[in-house]
């Protein structure tokens, strides 16, 4: 009877340790090829995002689906560092910054994400929260992305430069922690 117990005991642990590594495998493959969770560091992309939220990044979207005004997360150039972003200009692109207002092939965008900031730069003064730059011709591979915190962004007006496809991490999805901000990013 005892040996029937320890076979048993056997049995189970096996099927318990069998169970886990299927479950840590496929954590690893849903990790590394379809969603990430990723830690919004610093104010660049206040209001929308804030210091130290949790998104969860989609890895399927292919870079060629993704459109003006996507939240991204890119690798910086020594790979380590990664920045959550807002796609402005996409490839074939031409972008011009001409008195606080953004210009895509000529043609004068909404940016509705940075109507928060621009009253709070209006409170303090400022009369710009965006300096005028370009026109900039954006190559076929890259993108060019910007801070929604104009003011506090490093981004690719100012020493980050255009993001090439191949560091696209994915868009972001969700804010998912501190659990009481949940929801869609946007």
């Amino acid at each position: 009877m005892l040996d029937v117990s320890k076979n048993h005991a056997k049995e189970e642990w096996k099927s318990w340790l069998k169970t886990f590594l299927v479950a840590f495998g496929l954590a690893m493959v849903i990790k590394t090829f379809m969603f990430s969770p990723y830690l919004v560091k610093g104010a660049s992309m206040e209001p929308t995002l804030h210091n130290q939220e949790k998104i969860f990044v989609n890895k399927l979207k292919s870079v060629d689906d993704l459109k003006r005004g996507d939240i991204i997360i890119a690798k910086g150039e020594d790979s380590e560092e990664h920045y959550v972003k807002r796609i402005i200009g996409l490839p074939g692109d031409e972008i011009e910054m001409v008195d606080d207002q953004l210009f895509v092939n000529g043609k004068l965008q909404k940016e509705p994400y940075l109507s928060e900031n621009r009253q709070i730069a209006k409170q303090k003064g400022m009369l710009r929260l965006t300096g005028d730059f370009g026109p900039i011709s954006i190559s076929e591979n890259e993108y060019f992305v910007m801070g929604d915190n104009r003011l506090r962004s490093k981004d690719s007006r100012n020493g980050l430069g255009l993001i090439h496809k191949e560091n696209v991490v994915g868009k972001g999805e969700v804010v998912f922690y501190p659990v009481s901000h949940f929801r869609g990013v946007n």
